[in-house]
């Protein structure tokens, strides 16, 4: 079936470059329209831009899932329909598929692919945690795994698998945060919670030359029925353990910092019929005592979940800016129960349980870079994307490890966005989104990220100096393969190197559907100094 004609010049070409010498026709008309084509140029200026605030320098973080780790039923990618083996308990999700997970080996955190892709994202935290790391029992020896976990536990962690983690982490500059059991198997005769696992693990993390860098007592406590806990768990029974948990920690785990209370949902309903025990509550009961005040953001469940959204939806104001929500939302409990401490957004994805399937496309970059740049102004100081290689949320494609759409976004930005961040002058009604950093290994450099989410007209920035373009592009917004200055994106044996494109001063026109980096050196800004 003929899909489309083959434009001239496009004889004797693959499909594919078919389209692409079709759509870069396009993007080059679209260039040399005038620029009334979309809204009058909004003018930056870079030298006086004032500095807003900063984030942590492993501010662009990411997860992996305990389930990862121990091997188990976590969720299917869209292309998978097998149901696999029954390692491994799925959480009891009411009126859900089977079929939504699939069984995954241990990873191999030993991948040399796998490690110099996560290293070119460091420094990072790397998060080990997850729903199903609530119920897993740490086999504190080195015989054989175990064929099933013991009563009261869903699965089973490893020394073995456990050292991987501690050696990846080493290996790609990320430091560990993690969370500990709470399932019926953790708990005394009275049903209070007792730090036998949490204790091994901590044990044997320092005896195989790991750290800890932070911990969060349990994965969503707001979901508490859906994590292992017992049957009516509730604000006080948190207020409970948690008294025993702090001191326990603080004694036992010097110097790292103790995150909480890590939980969901709660601004907005994104899935329904399940119980949601209030953060407001489990803070009142536990008292004060955090380092850092964590939560979790995902603007949605999946369609595995029963979710809504459309992929038109993924580009809309209120799609992106949802994340912004949630952290006004937090940080107003923060400010009541823990003022003055700083927040992490522990994890977060295009949409829970797994991801839709347009998140390993290009269409996700958007949410991804602006939730950076968004939370980054709020002063949120670390941001872990759910997952690094799982599922279809993924940076990295699970089987292959080939980095999807959002990897390359995630890559531009650790190599441009500093820890500075500026007010880039642009209104956040503008319709299309400025953020602008100092320029990371470059004093008095600027660097700015321009997200048109228009899918109609092109939008110009007035930029007075020099700069080099960094513009990410897709064959269409639903394509998984992603080009930068029209160049396709490929891992090879190694990470490729980013390059830009020198830019005059002058108008810098970002099209549709596009997102873009300047890099500006010699912006001369004092607060980036």
């Amino acid at each position: 079936m003929e899909i489309m004609a083959c434009t001239p010049g496009c004889e004797g070409r693959s499909m594919r470059d078919a389209l692409k010498f079709w759509c870069g026709a396009v993007l080059a008309a679209a260039l040399l329209l005038p620029a009334c084509y979309g809204a009058d140029p909004v003018t930056v200026s870079p030298q006086t831009m004032r500095r807003i605030g900063s984030v942590d320098e492993r501010f662009q973080s990411f997860n992996i899932e305990m389930v990862e780790v121990t091997g188990g039923r976590f969720w299917a990618p869209y292309k998978m329909t097998e149901t696999g083996h029954p390692a491994g308990s799925p959480p009891a999700i009411p009126g859900l598929d089977p079929a939504a997970f699939r069984y995954r080996p241990p990873v191999d955190l030993a991948n040399p692919k796998l490690r110099k892709l996560a290293a070119a994202l460091g420094p990072a935290y790397v998060r080990v945690s997850g729903t199903w790391a609530n119920s897993t029992y740490f086999q504190d020896s080195d015989q054989p795994a175990l064929s099933a976990p013991p009563t009261g536990f869903g699965g089973v962690l490893t020394r073995q698998q456990w050292r991987g983690v501690i050696d990846f982490a080493k290996a790609t500059d990320t430091r560990i945060v993690t969370s500990y059991a709470v399932s019926e198997g953790t708990r005394n005769a009275s049903g209070a919670w007792t730090p036998v696992e949490a204790q091994k693990l901590i044990e044997f993390t320092k005896s195989a030359g790991g750290r800890l860098a932070a911990v969060e007592f349990f994965n969503e406590p707001s979901f508490a029925s859906l994590g292992g806990l017992p049957k009516g768990y509730d604000a006080a029974a948190y207020g409970r353990d948690f008294k025993l948990f702090l001191p326990f920690a603080r004694k036992n785990l010097p110097g790292t910092l103790i995150l909480g209370p890590g939980s969901l949902g709660e601004s907005k309903a994104i899935v329904t019929g399940i119980p949601i025990l209030r953060s407001e509550d489990i803070l009142k009961a536990a008292g004060p005592g955090l380092d850092v005040f964590s939560y979790h953001y995902y603007g949605g469940a999946s369609k595995r979940c029963n979710g809504t959204q459309t992929a038109g939806m993924a580009l809309l104001d209120e799609w992106l800016s949802g994340t912004e929500r949630d952290e006004a939302f937090y940080a107003a409990l923060r400010d009541r129960f823990e003022p003055g401490k700083p927040m992490w957004l522990t994890e977060t994805g295009e949409t829970g349980c797994g991801g839709n399937p347009w998140a390993s496309t290009f269409i996700d970059s958007f949410r991804y870079l602006e939730q950076l740049g968004r939370l980054a102004k709020k002063g949120v100081q670390v941001v872990a994307h759910n997952t690094l290689a799982a599922s279809d949320y993924g940076l990295l494609d699970e089987d292959t490890l080939e980095p999807r759409p959002d990897y390359w976004s995630a890559l531009l930005w650790h190599k441009l966005m500093g820890r500075t961040v500026l007010d880039s002058g642009v209104p956040a009604s503008s319709k299309m989104q400025v953020y602008a950093h100092c320029l990371s290994g470059h004093p008095g450099g600027v660097a700015l990220l321009a997200a048109n989410a228009d899918r109609q007209a092109s939008h110009d920035l007035e930029v007075p100096v020099a700069s080099e373009r960094y513009q990410l592009t897709a064959i269409t917004l639903l394509n998984s393969n992603v080009d930068l200055n029209g160049v396709e994106l490929r891992m090879g044996d190694q990470v490729p190197e980013l390059k830009g494109r020198a830019e005059p001063a002058g108008v810098v026109r970002i099209p549709p559907g596009s997102i873009t980096f300047l890099a500006i050196p010699a912006a001369g800004n004092r607060n980036c100094r």
